[in-house]
């Protein structure tokens, strides 16, 4: 064993072993027999090794030095200096100052070093000088395959890779991350790149399932080619890594401890945030910074959350009356935000006006990585250093080290189905780099629509931050613009993240503590799922550890591929359980629903009914939303939520414990502590009010031992102070408790006695509810709806099935069906007619069944037709259930015109007039629902005379899927052609112009005298 004190060691032969080396370089004798010098060189052997200071280790290889420096027991560092001088161009910017180092001890073994900690061994072999790094049992975490290398602007390290080894990593990869990055290649760096494939948030750090994890501790471009060999890249002559052992959840808390834990933001970072220019706006015309506090009251006259507003955009947009337009946002329990317009010079004015968050743009993006992190820490700081908030900033490009000081925006976007699919990946992803709050604009920037606004704001309820942007799209997008349905969907889901802030509050100050934040792959918590790392779970993530969120991305009321791990699932919406692993298909998912599923175990602490977090009084109740099985446990998080006070110990913790039978039938106690600790505003007592997903009635409630009284309804329960009743209609069966008023610095229990684990006292044996996808009803006329019922483990008997439908419409219910065998399906239909000014469109009805020890409900989608033609009725006279067109609105009674509305002139085909008729611009598709009632269509097409013989398109007449009719090539200067199809009676007919050459230039097609012949 060597001393661990400074110790130099002269290798023997070291003049001989250093002409061998294999490195070359300016001035090298390899160098000046070349007749060009080599462009990539690599360390050669080890020509001496000094071990200093206990824990840092030199090695020379000839002119190039190899530092090791150990931080921890399982984190260190290497450095090469390829001519010897080390450097360090980050300085103490990235890297915060670290403990003292740990004891290490160091071995010659002949033809190696090995330089060890309690935790890990790196062997740093000699001929040439490799390194390979081992844990204390022997296991090796990974291995050089050849010497680190370097060309004149770029050092690179080759690393074997595992037969099943995964890699994740690189900071926010749009579009993916979440998945293995295996076999791919991740660029770090600030491409400017905000769509699919960009990279504006990078982090060169990355972490392997092999127990390791890398930080390549630079400003300088990285490349990662996770392939075999793994090679590891950085745009600069100079190596300098950080290395940790331990599986992902300890390498990011090891991360972070280096490079710093992610911030806590205050509680209304939390909540929704709302962005927009109000001097003079060039989109909106004239206005001014007061009128932001408009917006704010629409927020709260909606009755919709919002925590914070940007009243500037940073784009010559600036401000006016900073402390009047806060005042007014405080009224409404909003914070004023700024875009940082004019740099931070005026930041201190700004924060003592009223500012609280500051969007980093413009100013602060500027070349290099260093500007960047530079302006998020200034900007964090200038709001702490003039009031008593936390600094909570938000950044379109980001480097490491900026997860301590705000959120990382994934930039401006255009709003869309595809956009929502491949956000998906990328916040999740973004956690496996130490950034725990991750976003992007709900439905974008620009673009967007009321359907991809109203899926986009689902799922990115259960992000920590989000932020809608207004005024650059064509409308503003505000989530109540769109009206209804749009704004009552929005309006519950924005009810639903606020009510969640508890919990999410929780899992932000754990990840201060350990550096993961709240959204989560599915490979983080379930490593060992080989599915987990794979597509299957690409397009899904965890909030927490209990919440599975399967967005919706494509115009559809169905979503298929939605992977649950390991463990018992319920369903949020409907109560009904799945055992993973498995995968649902044909999950049933209308414009109101977000597949969401809880994990069994889950104790979730809720703010019941508020709108803000300054809706809190003294006496606001604590609700447990709990899904019992076996013990589990929450520790809730609570301090002030506004003021740093935080930070030095004004917090409190309390956790609530349950216990529950495995499966079936049981009692269930749920235990919560005494909440420890003390903040500003801590309430020292409070009601308590419990849900908990039981599936059967407990004989009996009791808490502290005292038996509370059961009510006979739910009315009566929300009217009364503490009592407990049993919902068996609420998501298979639930049991609901009051609790009177109690202090916060005692423990209590909750007990539930002769009840079960959730799935009910059988697990298996509820029914289950489904419906066939595209059903559709015709408004005002009597239709029918169709429910599959499936019985579990155990027949089901006296089954009763109803729909309960919006208002105005009428249900009528079938007959009781006796007995369902189990495990057999039986088709039941409901008798349905919408009211008659029932708007077209998508409606959701819940499917409730009623059986002997149950019920079950489940949320479908039905499409409202408008009432199909009764007798012959022109085109362009019909409901338009689609309009797609190539440019500007098609145009009823007039040619396509301009990009306008109406903007369109008299039908005109070689020569001839149409009073009737659509005007297209190709690529058109007109659909229209003719109910089955009509037997023909015809119509004259051509391209429009306005048009001067230009353009080149092809019609054609679809129905139902299939097409009945395409024209010939049609152009300017074609005859018209004349249309005459039969339907069949089709329910749906599509009428379509299509480009064929390319142009899409002079493509106006007339559908002309366009008629429908209908019974």
């Amino acid at each position: 064993m060597q001393s661990p004190i400074r110790t130099r060691v002269a290798l023997v032969g070291a003049a001989v072993l250093g002409l061998l080396a294999v490195f070359a370089g300016p001035g090298s004798a390899q160098a000046d027999v070349a007749a060009d010098p080599p462009t990539d060189t690599s360390a050669g052997d080890v020509t001496g090794f000094e071990a200093a200071s206990g824990s840092v280790f030199t090695l020379r290889a000839g002119a190039a030095e190899a530092r090791v420096s150990f931080v921890a027991d399982d984190t260190f560092r290497i450095e090469l200096a390829p001519n010897g001088d080390f450097t360090d161009p980050t300085g103490s910017d990235i890297v915060l100052p670290q403990g003292s180092p740990p004891a290490t001890r160091w071995k010659d073994r002949g033809d190696r070093y090995e330089l060890s900690t309690a935790k890990v061994t790196l062997r740093a072999f000699k001929s040439p000088l490799r390194f390979a790094l081992y844990k204390a049992d022997g296991t090796q975490l990974w291995a050089e395959t050849k010497p680190l290398s370097w060309t004149k602007d770029t050092t690179t390290q080759t690393l074997s890779r595992g037969a099943a080894e995964q890699f994740y990593g690189g900071g926010m990869q749009n579009g993916r991350g979440n998945t293995s990055h295996r076999d791919r290649t991740v660029q770090v760096s600030v491409d400017d790149n905000w769509n699919d494939g960009g990279h504006p948030n990078s982090v060169p750090f990355y972490l392997s399932t092999a127990g390791y994890g890398v930080f390549r501790n630079t400003y300088a471009p990285n490349t990662y080619v996770f392939g075999q060999p793994v090679t590891t890249s950085a745009k600069e002559q100079r190596f300098d890594a950080y290395y940790f052992a331990g599986d992902a959840k300890h390498v990011i808390g090891d991360y972070t401890q280096l490079t710093g834990k992610p911030f806590l933001p205050p509680v209304y970072g939390l909540e929704p945030g709302d962005s927009d220019c109000y001097l003079h706006n060039a989109n909106r015309g004239e206005r001014h910074t007061l009128d932001a506090v408009a917006v704010a009251d629409a927020y709260k006259t909606h009755d919709m959350p919002n925590g914070w507003m940007l009243v500037n955009d940073g784009y010559g947009c600036g401000y006016e009356n900073l402390p009047e337009t806060s005042a007014g946002l405080q009224k409404d329990a909003m914070h004023m935000g700024l875009w940082t317009e004019d740099g931070l010079d005026k930041l201190a004015d700004q924060v003592k006006a009223g500012q609280r968050v500051a969007k980093l743009d413009v100013a602060w993006v500027g070349d290099g990585y260093q500007h960047a992190l530079d302006g998020c820490k200034a900007a964090y700081q200038g709001i702490e250093a003039n009031s008593d908030a936390r600094g909570f900033t938000w950044a379109p490009e980001s480097w490491s080290g900026a997860q301590r000081c705000g959120v990382q925006w994934s930039g401006d976007q255009s709003g869309s189905w595809d956009y929502i699919r491949w956000q998906i990946p990328t916040y999740a992803g973004a956690t496996l780099s130490g950034l725990a709050y991750t976003s992007g604009d709900i439905d974008g920037i620009f673009g967007g629509s009321p359907k991809t606004y109203t899926r986009d704001l689902q799922w990115k309820s259960f992000l920590p931050a989000v932020m809608t942007m207004d005024g650059w799209a064509a409308s503003d997008k505000q989530p109540y613009q769109y009206g209804e349905p749009y704004t009552s969907i929005n309006r519950s889901y924005l009810k639903l993240k606020e009510s969640l802030l508890p919990y999410m509050y929780s899992y932000a100050h754990e990840a201060t503590k350990t550096g993961v934040g709240p959204v989560r792959p599915l490979a983080l918590e379930y490593p060992d799922d080989p599915k987990a790392a794979t597509d299957a779970a690409k397009y899904e993530f965890l909030t927490g550890e209990d919440f599975l969120v399967a967005p919706v991305y494509r115009d559809t009321t169905v979503r298929d591929g939605i992977y649950l791990p390991q463990g018992t699932w319920i369903d949020y919406w409907s109560g009904r359980t799945y055992q993973g692993p498995t995968t649902i298909d044909g999950y049933s998912a209308p414009l109101d629903t977000l597949p969401l599923f809880v994990k069994a175990g889950a104790a979730v602490p809720m703010w019941p009914g508020i709108r803000s977090y300054q809706d809190r009084t003294a006496s606001s109740p604590l609700a447990w939303d709990i899904y019992p099985q076996g013990r589990s446990s929450f520790q809730l998080y609570e301090d002030d939520g506004v003021t740093r006070a935080h930070r030095t110990g004004a917090f409190a913790t309390q956790r609530a414990d349950v216990s529950a039978p495995r499966r079936g039938r049981g009692d269930v106690s749920v235990q919560v502590g005494a909440s420890q600790g003390q903040f500003a505003g801590k309430q020292s007592a409070r009601p308590y009010q419990f849900t908990l997903h039981t599936g059967s009635a407990p004989a009996t409630v009791e808490v502290q031992g005292h038996r509370l009284a059961r009510l006979d309804s739910k009315a009566a329960y929300d009217k009364a102070a503490t009592g407990w009743f049993y919902d068996a209609g609420d998501r298979g069966g639930v049991v609901l408790v009051k609790t009177a008023s109690l202090r916060t610095d005692r423990a209590f229990e909750v007990r539930l006695k002769d009840t079960s684990a959730v799935g009910g006292r059988a697990p298996g044996a509820a029914v289950t509810l489904a419906a066939p996808a595209g059903q559709e009803l015709a408004a005002g006329a009597p239709g029918k709806v169709a429910v599959d019922v499936t019985a579990g483990s155990a027949d089901a008997t006296g089954v009763r099935v109803s729909l309960a439908a919006p208002a105005g419409w009428t249900v009528t219910p079938p007959a009781a069906l006796d007995r369902i065998p189990a495990g057999t399906t039986r088709r039941v239909e409901v008798g349905v007619t919408p009211a008659k000014d029932a708007a077209p469109g998508e409606s959701t009805l819940t499917a409730n069944s009623t059986y002997s020890g149950g019920s079950s409900q489940q949320r479908i989608a039905v499409s409202v037709m408008p009432a199909p033609p009764s007798g012959d009725t022109w085109a362009s006279d019909l409901v338009w259930l689609t309009s797609a067109n190539g440019y500007g609105p098609p145009e009823r009674d007039r040619s396509n015109g301009e990009s306008g509305a109406a903007d369109g002139h008299p039908l005109t085909l070689a020569g001839a007039g149409y009073a009737k008729g659509i005007g297209a611009h190709a690529d058109s598709d007109i659909e229209v629902y003719t109910g089955g009632r009509c037997t023909a269509f015809t119509a004259d097409v051509g391209i429009d005379d306005e048009i001067n013989g230009y353009g080149e398109v092809a019609f054609s007449v679809e129905a139902d899927g299939k097409v009945l009719w395409t024209s010939p090539k049609v152009t300017g200067a074609s005859a018209t052609v004349p249309v005459n199809v039969a339907l069949g009676g089709a329910r749906h007919v599509h009428l379509k112009v299509t480009d064929t050459n390319n142009a899409k230039s002079g493509d106006h097609g007339d559908w002309a005298g366009a008629k429908f012949s209908c019974a």
